[in-house]
């Protein structure tokens, strides 16, 4: 049974009501090719940003605790310098996009944002695995979003949604199927609108909107990479969310991917889930 369709003016249609998407995540996107223009927007962000600064300055001192500086890491470049350009933007674009999906889901974001960190780490985890010529940042955002659809039906349409949710365990099919039954389109439809309106390359938008759709003929890699590790993080069970469940993996994209499940991926599962862990200590909690 239908409950109300759902397009494409209905969502942009309300993105006013949302609160801002974070821009410094589209401009790191942008300065990726370029580490100078990259390291300067950051540290230009993040002095005006107490919580990115504590976060940095706290991963640098522990990083020099292990090398015995005597001194304290007082500023965002020493930091940097001890810790990388990748992780201080790692930092920075999860600690903002954290920060935007608690906004936009309030209190019940927390178990959003933890299978969100995971499939994130998973991502770029698997990008750098496969030698994906896609930066890990990217790979890294477009696991951080992927599921972002989902925040606004949790907004907008909570008891819709939630029958929509009650359906898809009780009936044990997937949540997608039983969002295209109840709103004739599904999150990762929605999700896709929601990065178009904001900007995003058209590999994270194409990477959001086929997630759960990994067969398909998209040229885009960042596609099946997302799928695999959205089923990765699932059955390691990374966000450990009631509603986690194990779905099939796509071979399709695997082969796409050129990845084999041999003992070369022993030390990603062991990354993976430490990354996660750790990621998720900081910034889900």
């Amino acid at each position: 049974m239908s409950i109300a369709a759902i397009c494409r003016d209905d969502v942009i249609g309300r993105a006013h009501e949302l609160p801002a998407f974070p821009r410094i995540v589209v401009e790191i996107l942008a300065t990726l090719d370029d580490p100078d223009s990259s390291l300067e927007l950051l540290t230009g962000h993040i002095k005006h940003d107490p919580v990115i600064t504590a976060r940095i300055l706290a991963m640098a001192n522990t990083a020099a605790s292990m090398t015995r500086r005597l001194s304290l890491v007082r500023d965002v470049f020493t930091a940097t310098s001890l810790i990388g350009l990748g992780r201080v933007r790692e930092t920075a674009l999860t600690t903002r996009l954290g920060s935007f999906a608690a906004e936009l889901g309030g209190g019940g974001a927390r178990g959003f944002w933890r299978h969100s960190v995971a499939v994130g780490v998973c991502s770029e985890e698997l990008a750098h695995h496969v030698n994906l010529r896609t930066p890990g940042d990217v790979a890294l955002v477009a696991g951080l979003l992927h599921d972002i659809g989902q925040l606004w039906l949790a907004r907008f349409r909570p008891g819709d949604y939630r029958e929509t949710w009650d359906d898809a365990l009780s009936h044990a099919h997937g949540i997608v199927q039983a969002e295209r039954e109840h709103f004739g389109i599904d999150h990762a439809e929605i999700g896709a609108w929601l990065a178009e309106h904001w900007g995003l390359p058209t590999q994270i938008i194409a990477a959001i909107r086929h997630h759960h759709d990994a067969g398909n003929e998209e040229p885009e890699l960042l596609v099946p990479l997302l799928h695999v590790a959205e089923v990765l993080s699932n059955a390691l069970d990374l966000g450990g969310r009631k509603e986690n469940r194990v779905t099939a993996i796509s071979s399709t994209a695997c082969a796409r991917l050129g990845l084999t499940w041999d003992a070369s991926v022993h030390g990603m599962f062991g990354r993976i889930e430490a990354r996660s862990a750790h990621a998720n200590l900081i910034f889900a909690g």
